[in-house]
């Protein structure tokens, strides 16, 4: 385990189970968008930890094996669920997957002894409560820290559209990048152009904004600059952790360049490393985000 004074990364949010359907076959897999990000991490060798909410049960011991062996660090803060949540994806013939899940997200205390360079969260654990309160918490404490948001919206969660509005600008005007699925943006801003979802999103007081458009690669900008991102071809097994690769890159880039001062070219550069990062895990079945040797 990493020393806590050395972790760069801290990422909180939901580990759970994916129990994958393909053509009537059942398989698990670790899945959750924050414990698939802190894995993209770890995966290229940045010392980063997770903290979640998992039980001492046989999925929990799996999910911390798993993400072990890829170098995270899994906060022994997050063994408090009484079981660990799970997430059933039906992956349908376009390889796009649609999940019903069995997840709780309780109220925690922040960590102590940590000083990351940047604090990611995202997904169920920003929006379900009672637990979305003690997320927003931290953030408002991790004052030195670039906040990172990927709000990757589950519908079939969401049960106060106005509540989880309010959750998302709660969380978003706390960050300074915030990436989003093409997806996400006409959940969280129906009806806008993506141009119209960037200028919404700087508004609300982040500096770095990513939105990925599938087939059709993606946009990166800041106040100042952006840039189009082209796909990269590749054929598709399944789209599971796709947006957490990019997710991770974006992480990674910021760890390396900052969020001030991008020009175009920066965020070019940041760009095609993320959808190339993608890429390899949509051409193989899972959560199976790329190691550092692989990029």
């Amino acid at each position: 385990m990493t020393d806590r004074s050395e972790i760069e990364v801290l990422v909180v949010g939901e580990a759970l189970v994916d129990i994958v359907e393909t053509a009537g076959v059942s398989s698990e897999h670790v899945g959750g968008s924050p414990a698939n990000v802190a894995l993209g991490l770890g995966r290229r060798g940045v010392p980063v930890a997770l903290l979640t909410q998992i039980a001492m049960d046989t999925r929990g011991l799996v999910i911390v094996e798993h993400l072990s062996a890829s170098g995270v660090d899994v906060l022994p803060e997050s063994m408090t669920a009484s079981a660990t949540s799970t997430a059933r994806a039906v992956i349908g013939t376009d390889g796009q997957a649609e999940y019903d899940f069995d997840i709780a997200w309780e109220a925690f205390p922040a960590p102590v002894d940590l000083a990351p360079r940047v604090v990611h969260t995202g997904s169920i654990a920003a929006f379900l409560a009672p637990g979305a309160a003690s997320v927003v918490g931290l953030l408002r404490s991790a004052d030195a820290a670039v906040v990172t948001f990927d709000p990757n919206i589950r519908p079939a969660l969401v049960v106060d559209r106005a509540g989880a509005l309010r959750a998302y600008e709660a969380v978003a005007g706390l960050a300074d990048v915030v990436k989003m699925s093409d997806q996400d943006a006409e959940w969280l801003h129906p009806g806008k152009s993506i141009d119209g979802v960037i200028d919404a999103v700087l508004a609300l007081g982040p500096s770095l904004v990513a939105i990925t458009l599938g087939s059709d690669g993606a946009v990166v900008a800041t106040a100042d600059h952006r840039v189009t991102i082209p796909a990269v071809s590749v054929a598709a097994v399944d789209t599971i952790g796709a947006g957490d690769t990019f997710m991770a890159s974006l992480i990674h880039s910021v760890l390396e360049h900052g969020t001030a001062g991008l020009d175009a070219a920066d965020l070019t550069g940041i760009g095609l490393a993320a959808a190339g990062a993608a890429a390899i895990t949509v051409s193989r079945v899972g959560a199976d985000l790329p190691w550092a040797e692989e990029l």
